[in-house]
């Protein structure tokens, strides 16, 4: 102890510090020390009085939050305070704005009139505008919401996990029916993809929510849909304007010329599909439970599906909304190659995009390669550096392949920029990315990771208490771009053997050349 208070004069100041760059409250650090000592891990106003230089930790506790950070315990002793930059000043990608110049073309008068021309000439329904228009309120607000969290929070009394039981009472308690009714799937066609699809819920103003039978089979998904309409109720008082829940449907739409293509109605639905659905992550996932069971389960996102009864889908969106590091991104894609929902809080570029089949994509991003190969092993962690024009990004995800209840493939990935937190450690992560870029470009595009490139990532996974960020140690690390014609790599790689424009015209040229092949031409 006397060793402690010779060396201790900083120890309070880098650990706030240490903490606040971490994006953890006290709160948060003391159920990290009490995970791995609950008998002899420090209170919160312990830790306060620690922080302000009124107590010194014992050995014991100095070890415990050095563990959580992923230090030496000698590190809190040493009088070095660089310890990184402030997250606002740690570099992230930003997603590309129009400057709006000259001004008084961008009036809201002009725009209301212009808008819905270009909608109908463009093929973009007002549902896809809507829903872009969200997501980048989303993105804006980092997928905080905190509304929305205190009344599902009013609503739910933050049960964890919340049953269908449960459910069925606050149902009740807020003048809802439920409804069952009998639909099987449907299969529709369109040059552009074959859709299964089916109605798995919708709401009938002003309290009835009529739901498939099938359902009753899948209590993930039963569950979700049950909050989500009750969400419509609590917030929107159940007026109806509020879509109906199915699987097969998507943001990808065949425009048909009808003029309520970009009605005015379309952006609210949107805006009330999206709080409705806010809502059910909410109240199915209170954020200080929730956030401390992801914690506890190093954020397996397989094991929380099985634990909360909640599908893979349901938990990787909502963990962009309550882990304390921001830096997100989720994608949901579907064959044969587009999005049917995104999010950037880290402002990654998209893959391929969710108004039109995907053309030219880069093959080696995790979640093309998952989605379009049945032998790439299912679930999937991938290390990836992404070269965007001249920035260079480092970042990790995780990808699962399922089935949605229609029978379609469906592919789920959730990843993290890695940059902020590598510069929150003290690591210069413009140095270590370059080096794993110059291993991979020397490789043919990808390369395995060496052993101190290793050593900072792993300590990443362990602060942020994510395994499969050392489960990606383990295979090669990638070059990835937007599309693969502007391929980085110096070795380029072999664009993706579809290419997913549907032509009509290419396919029956593929056709005569077969019949050709055949010897019946």
């Amino acid at each position: 102890m006397s060793t402690l208070y010779r060396k201790s004069h900083l120890l309070g100041t880098k650990l706030k510090n240490i903490r606040k760059l971490n994006k953890l409250t006290l709160e948060d650090l003391s159920e990290r020390c009490s995970q791995q000592s609950p008998k002899s891990a420090p209170s919160v106003s312990y830790l306060s009085m620690i922080e302000n230089g009124k107590r010194l930790p014992s050995e014991e506790v100095l070890k415990q939050i050095a563990v959580v950070f992923q230090k030496d315990s000698s590190w809190f002793m040493d009088e070095n305070l660089d310890i990184g930059l402030p997250e606002s000043e740690v570099k992230t990608k930003k997603n590309k704005n129009l400057p709006l110049e000259p001004r008084f073309l961008y009036s809201k008068e002009l725009l209301e009139g212009a808008i819905p021309e270009l909608l109908d000439q463009s093929g973009i329904s007002g549902r896809q505008f809507a829903q872009l228009l969200i997501r980048s309120y989303q993105e804006a607000n980092y997928n905080r919401f905190p509304d929305i969290e205190k009344v599902a929070d009013e609503v739910g009394q933050n049960l964890f996990p919340l049953k269908i039981s449960d459910i069925k009472k606050l149902y009740k308690a807020n003048g809802l029916k439920i409804k069952w009714f009998k639909q099987n799937r449907v299969t529709t066609s369109t040059p552009q993809m074959e859709n299964k699809m089916l109605l798995r819920s919708f709401y009938e103003s002003p309290s009835e929510v009529y739901i498939n039978e099938s359902l009753k089979k899948d209590r993930q998904r039963l569950k979700y849909d049950l909050t989500a309409h009750l969400g419509h109720k609590i917030l929107h008082q159940g007026d109806g304007l509020r879509s109906i829940i199915s699987s097969g449907s998507s943001t990808f739409d065949v425009h048909d010329g009808q003029e309520n293509m970009s009605s005015s109605y379309d952006v609210l639905m949107a805006w009330h599909d999206f709080e409705s659905s806010f809502f059910a992550g909410a109240i199915l996932c209170p954020r200080k439970p929730f956030r401390s069971y992801l914690i506890k389960k190093e954020h397996d996102m397989l094991a929380a599906a099985k634990d909360l009864e909640l599908s893979p889908a349901h938990v990787m969106r909502r963990v962009t909304a309550v882990s304390n590091y921001i830096h997100w991104h989720y994608f949901e894609a579907h064959q044969p190659g587009y999005l049917s929902a995104v999010y950037r809080g880290n402002g990654i570029t998209l893959p391929f995009g969710n108004m039109s089949m995907a053309t030219n994509p880069c093959p080696n991003w995790a979640v093309f390669s998952l989605l379009n190969q049945s032998y790439v092993q299912n679930p999937q962690s991938q290390i990836s550096i992404l070269k965007d024009g001249e920035q260079t990004y480092l970042y990790c995800c995780y990808s699962i392949r399922r089935k949605d209840l229609a029978g379609n493939l469906k592919l789920y990935s959730l990843g993290i920029d890695l940059f902020p937190a590598l510069k929150n450690q003290g690591i210069d992560p413009s140095e270590l990315i370059n080096d794993l870029e110059s291993s991979c470009q020397k490789n043919g595009g990808e390369a395995e990771i060496n052993s101190s490139i290793k050593s900072s990532i792993k300590k990443i996974g362990n602060i942020l208490r994510i395994h499969w960020i050392r489960d990606s140690l383990e295979s090669t690390a990638k070059i990835i771009c937007p599309k693969s014609p502007l391929c980085p790599r110096e070795d380029k790689c072999k664009p993706a053997q579809k290419d997913y424009n549907f032509n009509e015209m290419e396919e029956l040229r593929e056709n005569i050349l077969l019949l050709k092949k055949a010897k019946l031409i």
